[in-house]
């Protein structure tokens, strides 16, 4: 079984106290990436955690207007303009939304602060503090009843042929006596899973989306690209025979290696005309979190025209793999509108970096919420396909929703 996927490093450096510059090397001190973490406030920071670094960014040099052109266009026009203004080697950061043609929250911003990935600090292995004792009310939108019925629902039209995946999601609404403290949030999910990709950045006035996602839509770095699609998941167990009992179980299920040939199969076609080469394994392997076991496979390549082709210019040609949405994508889109009784906004959409280059890394939005004011909102989701179960589906995001649960001290 293999641990979460390790990409190659990305070159591009960042200065520790400014912009962007690839001339100097990234802070790796012990303790580096994880004092970028306690340094973090809501508001106009915004922090990602990767395999590969840690950035933490304060202020807001220039925003991405919201336009008709493409994002990764309008981006591009952005850094340009960064560059003419003075900056040496500007970098945008923030989120996208599942719906391609909503407003991003994509910003450049005045500092960015980098060390090296927090699993490569040792410190990251001391404890985070517990959560605050909260009385929570949690309302679920849909409740795991109407879930069921609307995986039910969809399964039956699979099964007559109509289509060959949907991704449904519900929601957790959580409110407190007090506002979240959301950076020990942070430190607990980073903490909890250093590996992975955590994030904490604006997701409009009065909003923080905040993650730990354990899966990347895709990096590029010069001419090199890398894609890790994840889809078909099982529960971690507390007892270890259970854990690889299921773990196995994962690796020979009918219906989730079926899943994951979907989206493997979207992921090439979507990549290939970008593509001199590309290279992607017959089988999947397996990525752990702290909470779920995933079926994973890494897709590398070269970039043909690296000139001409951006890391978001990648990114949104995957956008909405069948991961997060299904397949056709148009259907599926249309049954995820009549199935879900909420408004995806970032979840399920993208959290990253691009720099003037080009290189960047884009993320998947999962296993995240967002917080306003005194709620917390939490997203989970399920790719549902002919072999699929309500039961089954529902237990699937259940088990989702804990790792957001965990941090906070609730439960369902």
């Amino acid at each position: 079984m293999s641990t979460p996927v390790r990409e190659p490093g990305v070159p591009a450096q960042y200065r520790h106290d400014a912009v962007p510059t690839p001339a100097l090397a990234p802070l790796a001190a012990p303790g580096a990436a994880t004092a970028l973490l306690d340094a973090y406030r809501p508001g106009e920071d915004r922090f990602l955690a990767t395999p590969h670094r840690t950035l933490l960014a304060r202020g807001t040099a220039a925003e991405l207007p919201h336009g008709d052109a493409p994002v990764a266009v309008r981006v591009k026009e952005l850094l340009d303009e960064r560059r003419r203004a003075g900056d040496h080697d500007p970098v945008v950061l923030g989120a996208l939304p599942f719906d391609p043609s909503a407003p991003a929250a994509l910003a450049v911003p005045r500092t960015v602060r980098r060390a090296q990935a927090l699993r490569e600090d040792p410190l990251v292995a001391l404890p985070a503090e517990p959560p605050a004792a909260t009385r929570w009310q949690v309302r679920e939108v849909p409740s795991a009843a109407a879930y069921g019925e609307a995986v039910a629902a969809a399964v039956a039209r699979m099964r007559a042929g109509e289509f060959a995946k949907v991704v449904l999601a519900r929601t957790l609404e959580l409110t407190g006596d007090t506002e979240p403290d959301l950076p020990a949030l942070l430190r607990r999910l980073a903490r909890r899973d250093p590996s992975g990709y955590t994030f904490a950045v604006p997701g409009g006035p009065g909003r923080t989306l905040v993650g730990a996602s354990p899966e990347l839509l895709v990096s590029r770095t010069g001419g090199r690209l890398t894609a890790n699609p994840l889809a078909g998941s099982a529960p971690r167990s507390a007892d270890l025979a259970e854990d690889v009992r299921r773990a196995a179980a994962l690796l020979e299920s009918e219906k989730d290696l079926h899943e994951h040939a979907v989206v493997v199969d979207a992921v090439r076609e979507a990549l290939a005309p970008y593509c001199s080469r590309l290279e992607v394994p017959e089988r999947p392997t397996l990525v752990r979190t702290a909470a779920m076991w995933h079926l994973s496979t890494t897709v590398t390549g070269d970039v043909a025209d690296p000139g001409a082709t951006t890391a978001l210019d990648l990114a949104s040609a995957l956008h909405p793999t069948p991961a997060v949405c299904g397949t056709p994508t148009g259907l599926a889109r249309r049954v995820i509108a009549e199935s879900e009784p909420f408004d995806r906004g970032a979840y399920t959409g993208m959290v990253g970096w691009q720099d003037s280059d080009g290189d960047g890394e884009w993320v998947v939005t999962i296993r995240c919420a967002e917080a306003e004011g005194r709620t917390l909102r939490l997203f989970a989701g399920a790719g549902v396909v002919a072999g699929s179960s309500p039961e089954a589906e529902t237990a699937e995001t259940g088990a989702k929703f804990g790792t957001f649960l965990d941090a906070v001290g609730a439960s369902l």
